[in-house]
């Protein structure tokens, strides 16, 4: 066959496979997807220099890039396959049952899925193959001309001109009928591929959280004065907008869990088991506590801080209600879609820590991507450690009996947030008209900033004028004016803790457990 119509039965063979499995899996479960179940699946055996890398690069995108590329992948193995399987299905045929196995081992590897959950992928290696071999056939007889009841054109008795004609009538017949059904399997797969995407959503989670209504918090946290950031003159805003808080987490799509269904169980060591609904925690006195999050893949000078006014119930309370027993030193948390983190006992039962299975996020509860119904803030640990969202389990264990998930990948156990400041204004490389007014962030979770001091071109050190403290779990804005001759500059700056801890000069990458080092920027005086 044909070059094009080669690309175009393989490329409407893995449309076919992805569409079918996709409308199953709205029907068993949307994560059995195998789209993006192999997707998760990929984002789990990454190394994690690779991840850093991508967090690093692209931000808060990553995942759309992953999507992209695995879509990119498909289609050049689509299009191989068909180009491969001009004469013979078979390579088209491998292709879909290794694309379809793929998706089982990817669905029964995943800790959130159920046994329904292969029905999926069987159901795209199914269709994928009995498409791409119909189409193939079709595409065949096509591309071969008439076949054996066709007027035979050597026949003696064979009138040439009406012969041929006869013959172009069947090809062109032929075509038509493969066209006819390209066209037909085309729509099929958009329509199946938008029946599954619609049963996916028809969990109304967003009806959930606005039924939610208010949840005001018994202890509101103390004002944000005016004088906490320098916003003005470049900081962020000391709090930060939901909408531009960071996300930084291993979920290809995020977990659709209502209010109504959801529990908290609390197993382990621990004297009683409890499992705890929605409503149950809304109904205790909750807090309100202001607390900047810190992400540990967060590069000297990145973007992946914010803070916000959390409300919800002190983790102490909930872990002293079970009883914690001795010898557990670890609380290890699991999200809806199977992710963990494992969180020391000793950190989150500190009477001063703050720690909250927080319900909701400057004034309105969880938004979806930042963990609704619920999830966990650690004030003073990076958030492989401390930060589950969409929570659903608490297990009382030790470090010695279980591994959370990115201490598998070789990240650090404990995650205490590092010492760390950034310049926010000037930006690096910009120029500057008159006297530079040099303003940024610096955090130390959960001691809190005592100083920050900044030196331009190697020399001395200048502290700069710190804002209001608003508690020692958030961060702190500041401010410094230089006086600097015309001309380019290095400035550098280092944070110093309330308990006289400076932040460190080396730099040292994220992994294992945060980076360190001395942010800096080049701009030029005019």
């Amino acid at each position: 066959m044909k070059r094009w119509t080669a690309a175009l039965v393989g490329l409407l063979g893995v449309a076919a496979a992805l569409a079918a499995g996709h409308l199953v899996a709205a029907l068993v479960g949307p994560p059995s997807s195998p789209f993006l179940a192999v997707g998760n699946t990929a984002i789990d055996f990454t190394p994690s220099p690779v991840k850093d890398f991508a967090v690093r690069t692209f931000g808060t995108y990553d995942k759309l890039v992953l999507l992209l590329g695995m879509a990119l992948v498909l289609l050049v193995a689509a299009l191989v396959a068909g180009l491969l399987s001009r004469r013979s299905p078979l390579p088209g045929t491998v292709l879909a049952v290794v694309l379809g196995l793929l998706g089982v081992a990817a669905v029964v590897y995943r800790p959130d899925l159920g046994q329904l959950g292969v029905l999926a992928p069987i159901a795209s290696l199914v269709v994928g193959v009995a498409v791409f071999r119909a189409l193939h056939a079709r595409a065949l007889r096509a591309s071969a001309g008439p076949g054996p009841d066709a007027p035979d054109a050597d026949a003696p008795d064979a009138d040439a001109p009406d012969t041929d004609a006869r013959r172009a009538g069947v090809d062109s017949e032929g075509r038509r009928r493969f066209l006819i059904a390209s066209g037909a399997t085309a729509v099929g797969a958009a329509v199946a591929g938008a029946g599954g995407q619609l049963l996916a959503t028809r969990v109304d989670v967003e009806a959930s959280r606005r039924a939610v209504g208010d949840l005001t918090p018994a202890r509101p946290a103390p004002p944000i004065p005016a004088t906490a950031d320098f916003a003005g003159e470049g900081t962020p805003s000391f709090i930060t907008p939901n909408r531009d808080f960071y996300r930084v987490d291993t979920a290809l799509s995020v977990p659709r869990v209502r209010a109504e269904d959801w529990v908290l169980r609390v197993h382990g060591m621990v004297d009683r088991e409890l499992n705890l609904r929605y409503d149950d925690l809304r109904r205790r006195d909750l807090v309100e506590r202001t607390i900047t999050m810190t992400c540990v893949s967060n590069e000297v000078g990145g973007p992946y801080v914010s803070t916000a006014n959390f409300v919800g119930v002190p983790l102490r309370d909930v872990l002293r209600e079970a009883g914690v027993r001795d010898g557990a030193d670890q609380l290890l948390s699991t999200s809806a879609d199977g992710w963990t983190a494992g969180s020391p006992v000793d950190v989150v039962m500190e009477e001063d820590r703050g720690a909250l299975v927080a319900l909701a996020m400057n004034g309105e509860p969880l938004p979806l991507e930042h963990g609704f119904p619920a999830r966990l803030v650690v004030p003073g640990l990076y958030g492989y450690v401390s930060a589950t969202k969409w929570v659903v389990d608490l297990e009382l264990t030790t470090f010695a009996a279980r591994k959370a998930y990115w201490l598998e990948r070789g990240w650090g156990e404990r995650g205490p947030i590092k010492v760390m400041s950034r310049i926010d204004s000037p930006k690096g490389l910009s120029t500057v008209t008159g006297r530079a007014v040099v303003t940024g962030v610096a955090w130390a979770q959960p001691t809190g900033v005592g100083k920050v001091e900044l030196r331009s071109d190697g020399g001395p050190w200048q502290t700069a004028q710190l804002a209001e403290e608003v508690n020692g779990s958030t961060w702190r804005m500041w401010r410094a004016e230089l006086d600097l001759p015309p001309g380019g500059h290095l400035v550098e700056v280092r944070a110093t803790d309330a308990d006289g801890v400076t932040q460190p000069q080396a730099r040292v990458a994220p992994v294992p457990d945060g980076a360190t080092g001395w942010h800096s920027v080049f701009f030029t005086i005019e």
